[in-house]
Formats: structure tokens, C-alpha cells, sequence
């Protein structure tokens, strides 16, 4: 039985840890740096809330649906009961530094999560036990995967009837193509969540509903002979990957007396090297579970030292880097610093990767929009430097120009690296709509640059763009949400209230065949004779091809082009795959094509402006002549409705030139649809199928790629697009 002891409404716990684990000994064991990731509504900021409240980080327990919670800071954020903005927060749990990072479910704000990613060394992903994996649970499940992070699942939301924690456990292993192993089980009675049953140690903990779940009661369930069976079932899947743990079976020649420790070290070791995912369960509003939750955090994922050993060619030199930038009203910019390896205090001289020396005026642990000054921070931890002006998303902050060039020197030396870069420069999506913007008066013209440009800082996915055809200010979004929220941080933090034009479809461009024409371009400027013969080929670019202009390899052009200067090809490289960003239909970008040079003449004394200039000249030439086509985007979408509710969305949507992969059945009387529809034809309608369905629906939609226009729908967006229609 553990001994818990109150201290103003709170609990001192005065155990061990839950678990015991291989004896660790570098300062780095005692810290983790977790991200938060879910589908929307699966309850992230809720549990962040309870481990803040739990760690004694928070006085009183925040709500979503009170606009009281840490994380949720932003007035948008309170008002629609959503995340928008990743947060940082700093807490203790059982002499271990918990730096944790509560990220968006929205897939408008997948920018927020892919920040936060490269600076992580784990993730708790979050369940809607009722639910099961939803579809932007895969998606920021894909992402963390490109990170290469080691996961735990928590089945939020236990306490609901239709909860299936052995569900979610299919899900897992069905749509994520995961190992789950479920380390923990529900203890229900009347059909209600009462406890949690933990098969590692054969402990049932409930929690004391009175006091917001701060005590908890553990009893001792060995003698369950179904719990004991299950967790037979966990040593065996186990053993069957981890070979250490195999020999030690076959050593006692039993599957039962394997200790505890044994056990959590061989969980330990292959959750780290992501070979399979352990999954708890619990119910963060109603208070359960979430004290446990910490302690496999702490038990299960890395430490920053597990990770992260292409930083050791620093030594001991002090490197981070830069994964979000935010603006707070009192201190200014904001860099949220990864610190991989050395210590920094205030004060200190740093330089940038793009070679620009800065100085950290002040640092601050974060708590989402609270910072705690303090003189230093050490390896592995997360912080926020005030002072620097330049940086941005992805920088390596270093000590010194020197330290990097060493470092670099000694990664390329290590031909086992498979790391090039320490750069955590994000994948940054493309926008799928677009809409011009524009100042109440030009008085505040100044002021809406400025603003457009700090919020951009922080938000790379936020395209900002002046058009010279219509001498617009042009913002690009990853959706309606996305710009709507823009708009409104615009009026209540910069106090312009900006007017956003009508939103347009973010086409691309693309060609149908192989294309090659050529321009000549000769002039003179300032008394010099200026004189470029350029001829290109554009074809279609297959998936697998990586290479975007190359040199036509033929006997002829090799000829004419192995005496010029890779200076002048670099130009010519440079300026034509710029001129793709603007296709001929609708100024859209031209993509899946390549560009291969076949001729060049370049005149003596010619400058090199005017060779980027007849580069792109003639690449645009070629898209003109060419057969070029719109791409549109097309958006994957699942919607949950209840059954009587399924024939008036699938003929709605059948008006939408909609594609109906499937309908499945979820639960008792509901029905997941999972579709694949233009974007075009999906305007509002979050809030259509809500009025179809009486508001029972509810509905998730991210990507799907781009797929070819026929030529009377091409038509329409085109004149769409001129304000024609």
C-alpha cells in the first residue's frame, strides 16, 4: 500500500518511484521532454491541466469549457474551447523535470505540431477511448514517425459508456500498424469506470472522487486469475522482441517469476527503440489515472541522453535550436530553445547558423504565456532566450562560429552518421486557401506589415505574399480556420481591424507533355552589351525523381555546356525553378515537372541579373506554349453520424463530387464515412453537416494531394478565380 501524505490539499508522495529501472547516473536521466498529440476534442489540454494540478506546478484545476486552463491562453483559444498555439510548461514530478509541450488537434494548426516535434524526445498520444484513432491522429502519428519518437498511448475519457479500451487497442494495431502492448486495464462496475487495474505490478488503484482525484488507494490483485493471465500474455508478446528478456525466461524456464524490474527494463528498452507502443489507460476530467499516466512518462519514455548523439561531436560547447518564435506584450520576441548540449546563462554571446552573433538578454523557464526568470539552463531542457532578433524557426543557436565549424567538421569525418544537418528546420504544408488582405486605412498600412510580419515568425505556415498584378497584400492558410484566426489576432493583439477578401482555392499548375523552346535576349545597358541564348526542355516528373533541373547529357549539349561556369548554371538553376512558382492559367505553382538545360550562350560582360532573367523568361515561355493544366486540391474527410443520419449526408455529398470510401459501423448506432472530396466544394461545410445531421455529426478533414481538373471544371475556376463568377 503506498503512503500518501497531505499537505495543503495537496499530496507529498514519499515512495520510490511507481517502477524501478536500470540505474542511471548523467543529470540528463532526470529530465523528459514529452510532447502531447491527438485528434481534436481527445482531451490533450485537459491532461496537461491535471499533470500540472497533480505536480502542485497549479493551485486549482483549469477547464476547457471555463476558459480557464494554462495551455489555452489566447483568447481564441478560450472562446472556441480549442488549441491553437503549441504551449510550453515546466513542472516536477518524482525529482524529474517534465518539460512538456501541449500541441493543436485541429489540422489547420498542424504547423504548431510539427515545431514542436524537433523538440521532443517522446510523445503521449491521446485516445478518445470512444472514439478509437481518428483521422488526424494518424496524422500527427505520421509525423512523429518522421522524427523517429518513441510513443506511449493514453486512452482518455474511460468514463464514458461507450468506452472500449480493447478497441482502441485494435485500432492501434490495425490503422497505425503498431505492437500495442496494454499495460494497464479497466475496473468497471455498473458500467462505470471505478478504477484502474496495473498488470505490471497486479496493483488495483481507485481514485478518491472528493478531493479531484489528489489520493488514490492501491490494493493488491495476485490472486486474479484473469489479470494474471494477461499479464503472462505481456511477458510472452514481449519476449518474442526482446531478446534479453528471452534469455532470461529460458534461464528460469518460466514465465512467472520474471521480477518487476526485468520486465520494465525490457518495456523500457523497446518502446525507446520504437518497437512497440505501451498503452494506459484513464479519464483526465473525471480524474483518474493521470498521477500513473506521469509515471510512465517517466518509466517508458527517453531521457535526453537516450536520444540525440549527433550532438556529441559539441563536446561539452554549448548548442540548441530555435523551434518556435512567439511575441509577448511586456518581453518581446520569444525563442523556444531546445538545449542539446552545454550550459548558457544570460548575458551570453551566441551566433546563429545563418552566421549572425546575438545576445541572450534574459532567459525563462516557460509556462505557457508565464516565464520564471533564471541565470541558466543546462542540456536537455526547453527555455525561452528574450533578446534575439533574427532568429527563426529551425536555427542552430551555437557558442561560438568556430564550435559549429568543428562540429560539422568532425559529423562529416563519421561516415556512420546518417545525419548531415543539425538544422530542425520544419516540414512546412502547403496553403490550401488563399485570400488577399488589406488595412482599414492606409494610416495603418506600416502597422499591418509589421504585424503580418511577427505573426509569420511564429507561424511559418502563414504564407505572406505582395502580388504585383493586383497589388495586393496576398495571405495563404491552411484553411478557413486558419485565416479566420489571423483576422481576429490581427484586431485583439495588433489592434487593426483588417478586411480579408473572399477565400480562394489554393490551385497548382502542372504540364500534360514533354516541351522545348528557346529565347534569345540581347540589350543594351549603361553603354554594355547584354546577351543570353538560353533553350530548355520541361517534362512531366515522376514521383520517385527527386532532381528538379538537370543538364541535357546529349553528345551536342555537353558540348555547349561543359565550358560555362558553374556560376552562370547556378544562376541559370536558380532563376528557373523560381519562375515555377507562377504558372500561366492563374498564377498557381507549377509542380511534378523538371527542367533540363540544352543550351546557353552567355555574351562577355553580361550581368547576372540578366542571365536570371532570361532563364525565367524562358521557362515561362515554354509554360505558355506548353498544354498546362490546374491541379486541385482534394481534402480526405471522416465523418461520424449517427445511422438514421447517413442518406442525406451521402446525397449531400454526392453533390459535391464526393468519392465514398467507405461506411463502417462505430458503436451501437453510429457511422463513420470516410470520403475524399475537392476542397472547392467544401466551403463551410463543417457547418453544413451539421445542419443536415440536427448537429449529431461531428467531422475531421486534412489533405489529400491534388488531382487533375477536367477541363469544364478548369474552366469554371479559372473565371472563379478573375472574379468572374
Amino acid at each position: 500500500m503506498f503512503r500518501l501524505k497531505f499537505r495543503n490539499n495537496s499530496i507529498t508522495k514519499i515512495f520510490k518511484r511507481y517502477y524501478n529501472s536500470e540505474k542511471r547516473t548523467n543529470p540528463q536521466d532526470s529530465i523528459r521532454n514529452i510532447g502531447i498529440l491527438a485528434h481534436i476534442d481527445a482531451g490533450k489540454t485537459t491532461t496537461t491541466e491535471r499533470m500540472l494540478f497533480y505536480s502542485g506546478k497549479t493551485r486549482n484545476l483549469g477547464e476547457v469549457h471555463h476558459g480557464t486552463t494554462v495551455t489555452d491562453y489566447l483568447d481564441q483559444e478560450r472562446e472556441r474551447g480549442i488549441t491553437i498555439c503549441s504551449s510550453a510548461v515546466t513542472f516536477m514530478w518524482k525529482d524529474h523535470r517534465i518539460n512538456l509541450l501541449d500541441t493543436p488537434g485541429h489540422i489547420d494548426f498542424t504547423m504548431e505540431v510539427e515545431q514542436s516535434l524537433g523538440a521532443v524526445d517522446g510523445c503521449v498520444v491521446i485516445l478518445d477511448s470512444s472514439a478509437g484513432v481518428e483521422a488526424q491522429t494518424v496524422t500527427v502519428w505520421n509525423q512523429s514517425d518522421r522524427y523517429e519518437l518513441p510513443k506511449i498511448i493514453f486512452a482518455n475519457k474511460m468514463d464514458r459508456a461507450d468506452a472500449d479500451f480493447e478497441g482502441c487497442v485494435e485500432d492501434v494495431r490495425r490503422k497505425l500498424h503498431e505492437c500495442p502492448i496494454p499495460l494497464q486495464f479497466p475496473f468497471k462496475s455498473d458500467g462505470k469506470l471505478k478504477g484502474i487495474i496495473d498488470l505490471l505490478t497486479m496493483k488495483k488503484v481507485t481514485w478518491d472522487v472528493k478531493n479531484q482525484g489528489q489520493s488514490y488507494k492501491v490494493e493488491d490483485i495476485r490472486d486474479n486469475k484473469e489479470m494474471k493471465e494477461k499479464r503472462l500474455e505481456i511477458v510472452d508478446k514481449l519476449s518474442g522482441i526482446d531478446d534479453q528478456l528471452a534469455e532470461k525466461i529460458i534461464v528460469e524456464n518460466s514465465l512467472e517469476t520474471i521480477s518487476l524490474d526485468v520486465l520494465l527494463n525490457s518495456l523500457r528498452r523497446q518502446t525507446i527503440r520504437r518497437k512497440i507502443v505501451p498503452m494506459f489507460l484513464g479519464s483526465a476530467y473525471k480524474n483518474t489515472g493521470v498521477q500513473l499516466l506521469m509515471d510512465n512518462i517517466i518509466n517508458f519514455l527517453p531521457a535526453p541522453n537516450d536520444r540525440n548523439q549527433v550532438y556529441d561531436c559539441f563536446d561539452d560547447n554549448f548548442v540548441g535550436t530555435v523551434f518556435k518564435v512567439t511575441h509577448d506584450k511586456q518581453r518581446g520576441a520569444l525563442s523556444l530553445v531546445r538545449i542539446f548540449r552545454g550550459e548558457i546563462k544570460k548575458g551570453a554571446r551566441i551566433t546563429t547558423s545563418n552566421g549572425k552573433g546575438e545576445n541572450i538578454q534574459k532567459i525563462y523557464e516557460p509556462l505557457a504565456d508565464e516565464y520564471k526568470e533564471i541565470d541558466s539552463i543546462g542540456a536537455g531542457n526547453v527555455c525561452a532566450f528574450a533578446g534575439l532578433k533574427s532568429t527563426k524557426t529551425g536555427d542552430v543557436l551555437v557558442s561560438s562560429a568556430s564550435s559549429l565549424k568543428n562540429a560539422q567538421s568532425k559529423l562529416e569525418k563519421n561516415s556512420a552518421s546518417e545525419h548531415s544537418t543539425f538544422s530542425l528546420e520544419p516540414n512546412i504544408p502547403d496553403a490550401v486557401y488563399f485570400c488577399s488582405i488589406e488595412p482599414p486605412s492606409v494610416a495603418y498600412q506600416t502597422a499591418l506589415d509589421n504585424a503580418l510580419e511577427q505573426i509569420q515568425r511564429e507561424d511559418p505556415s502563414l504564407r505572406v505574399k505582395y502580388d504585383e498584378t493586383t497589388l495586393q497584400t496576398v495571405l495563404g492558410g491552411m484553411g478557413e480556420l486558419h485565416l479566420e484566426i489571423i483576422k481576429s489576432r490581427l484586431l485583439t493583439e495588433y489592434k487593426i481591424d483588417a478586411d480579408l477578401g473572399p477565400l480562394q482555392i489554393a490551385y497548382k499548375e502542372t504540364i500534360e507533355d514533354e516541351i522545348t523552346n528557346s529565347i534569345r535576349c540581347e540589350k543594351e545597358i549603361a553603354g554594355n552589351k547584354q546577351l543570353v541564348e538560353i533553350g530548355m526542355t520541361l517534362d512531366v516528373k515522376q514521383p520517385d525523381e527527386k532532381e528538379i533541373f538537370r543538364l541535357d547529357n546529349s553528345p551536342e549539349a555537353s558540348e555547349i555546356l561543359t565550358p560555362i561556369r558553374p556560376k552562370y548554371i547556378q544562376l541559370v538553376k536558380k532563376a528557373a525553378i523560381s519562375a515555377l512558382d507562377r504558372g500561366p492559367k492563374i498564377g498557381g505553382e507549377v509542380i511534378n515537372v523538371k527542367i533540363k538545360l540544352n543550351n546557353l550562350v552567355i555574351g562577355r560582360g553580361t550581368a547576372d541579373a540578366f542571365i536570371m532573367s532570361a532563364a525565367t523568361q524562358c521557362v515561362q515561355k515554354i509554360l505558355l506554349q506548353g498544354n498546362s493544366r490546374l491541379l486541385e486540391p482534394m481534402m480526405s474527410i471522416q465523418i461520424i453520424v449517427p445511422s438514421e443520419k447517413v442518406s442525406p449526408v451521402l446525397a449531400d455529398l454526392g453533390r459535391r463530387r464526393a468519392q465514398i470510401l467507405n461506411v463502417s459501423i462505430r458503436g451501437e448506432n453510429n457511422r463513420v464515412i470516410d470520403i475524399i472530396a475537392p476542397l472547392a466544394e467544401l466551403t463551410g461545410y463543417s457547418s453544413i453537416v451539421r445542419t443536415i445531421t440536427s448537429g449529431t455529426a461531428s467531422m475531421s478533414m486534412q489533405p489529400h494531394g491534388y488531382n487533375l481538373l477536367s477541363i469544364s471544371e478548369q474552366e469554371s475556376a479559372i473565371r472563379r478565380a478573375q472574379g468572374l463568377e
